[in-house]
């Protein structure tokens, strides 16, 4: 009877009304909620089928749920280094615990980025969900794969420990005077046998040199070229100068100081020779390299100086750490002849200008940058760095077909399609924004004029099952 698909009609309105404006009361109890995708219910005619000459059977609507999760909201800034948006496409990968995680697990994707450190450093978001990223391995390298998310480990900040790096290169500006005086143990050193007290590397060195005894060939000029070891022990590392008799030729050692943090090495040196300056003042490569065996370095534009291991043995001629130090082994380049800068041979006084190095001494970790692309870096109280892990970013084909889970989260569904696993930036997927959280897609505005349509539409429902009950009154009273 259509009086009765009228009633029916009118109470698949009353749900269908009902059930949009439990969507609207989501969406508006989420307004605030980061990274919330708005959700709406969408109205679908249902029509019954009608046979000839039986009247209009009214069928009715339902409501359909859609989450519209690709739309993305504004990023906004935020003070802490952990927050994290994606500006573009993309999920965060998280799972609901940190560690042992099986391929039988959930994975869920997630845009809700206000994560925080647990208290054992693992990064999970205000939902309890865990971080996930590929670590970087021991040799500082990220093997990225886009479709095994069992690859993937929970991200852990608390876990950095201290850091160092050793020296490994060393920038020297410095002028030696070009009318330095000759000393007497180098006019010695040049004559055919030696005399008396000549300087020699080997039984007369400037490594020897002692103020109080008198031992030893005092310096010209002597600079201190600090070193950093593979643990961020802090070394030092000097270099003597004496003048020659050859014109514009000087002799040169390296040697430790002390002594003692060496081996191989008679009172520390590490290695001797000569060094030519051209006569407008710069250092000569080729007059260098043409002394042969007795040049302080065959080539001054890659003079390196290795140092071995503490526990590798001292070949003849070579040194290493000495063994109670316990470091590793270090070659350090020393750059002499810098087109600005570098060993100069002037009239003026001798004068270090500056001794640039790098390495580090031992640091604490002092705080925790995440780059747009998505790179986990690790800064230390030594102005080190060094990167932990990078995050994943996971696309789909269908990102409003994903399931919607507790926690602001999702799931793969059959409509979504599968995941692909992305780097910030690549393929599709948003750059991650740091220090900022993606807010609601809620539009408080347009939610309240829903809710008064939504009302209207619900007492319209209603007049439908009020008026067909009394046509039905009607109908019954005809026989009294």
């Amino acid at each position: 009877m259509s009086l009765n698909s009228a009633l029916w009609a009118g109470v698949s309105g009353l749900s269908a009304n009902a059930a949009a404006l439990a969507s609207i009361s989501q969406n508006i109890a989420n307004v605030n909620t980061v990274g919330y995708k708005r959700t709406t219910s969408e109205f679908q005619t249902v029509i019954n089928g009608q046979s000839a000459g039986t009247g209009y059977s009214a069928g009715g609507v339902i409501a359909n749920t859609r989450h519209y999760t690709s739309q993305g909201g504004q990023l906004q800034r935020t003070t802490s280094s952990t927050d994290l948006g994606i500006a573009g496409q993309g999920f965060f990968v998280v799972t609901e615990k940190p560690e042992n995680l099986t391929p039988i697990d959930a994975r869920l994707f997630t845009r809700a980025g206000a994560f925080t450190p647990d208290d054992f450093g693992f990064l999970k978001n205000t939902a309890g969900l865990y971080l996930q990223g590929w670590p970087v391995d021991s040799e500082g390298n990220i093997a990225t794969d886009p479709s095994d998310i069992n690859r993937l480990q929970s991200i852990n900040i608390g876990s950095v420990g201290g850091a160092a790096e050793a020296t490994t290169r060393a920038q020297l500006n410095a002028n030696l005077q070009s009318s330095q005086a000759i000393s007497a143990e180098a006019t010695a050193a040049s004559t055919v046998p030696a005399g008396a007290d000549a300087y020699d590397p080997a039984t007369n060195s400037m490594a020897m040199y002692d103020p109080d005894t008198g031992v030893g060939v005092k310096p010209d000029f002597t600079m201190s070229i600090p070193v950093s070891d593979s643990k961020g022990g802090q070394r030092t590392v000097a270099l003597s100068f004496l003048k020659g008799v050859n014109p514009n030729e000087w002799y040169a050692e390296i040697h430790a100081v002390p002594a003692s943090d060496i081996e191989g090495g008679a009172n520390g040196l590490i290695k001797s020779g000569r060094i030519v300056f051209t006569q407008d003042g710069r250092l000569d490569p080729v007059a260098t390299a043409a002394l042969g065996a007795n040049a302080l370095f065959p080539d001054l534009n890659a003079a390196t100086l290795s140092i071995g291991a503490s526990d590798s043995a001292a070949a003849p001629g070579t040194v290493k750490w000495a063994t109670g130090l316990g470091i590793a082994a270090q070659p350090i380049n020393l750059a002499l002849n810098a087109s600005a800068g570098g060993l100069t041979q002037y009239s003026s006084a001798s004068a270090v200008q500056s001794v640039n190095t790098n390495g580090t001494a031992f640091g604490n970790l002092a705080s925790i940058e995440i780059d747009k692309e998505g790179f986990v870096t690790a800064i230390f109280d030594n102005s080190v760095t060094r990167r932990i892990a990078q995050v994943a970013i996971a696309t789909f084909a269908s990102p409003d077909n994903l399931t919607v889970e507790d926690g602001n989260a999702y799931r793969v569904s059959r409509g979504s399609g599968t995941f692909n696993l992305k780097t910030a930036g690549t393929g599709g997927a948003g750059f991650i924004g740091a220090s900022q959280l993606e807010a609601s897609t809620v539009d408080l505005s347009a939610e309240f004029t829903g809710l008064i349509t939504t009302q209207r539409a619900y007492s319209a429902s209603s007049k439908i099952i009020t008026t067909a009950d009394e046509m039905l009154a009607e109908l019954i009273n005809i026989k009294r």
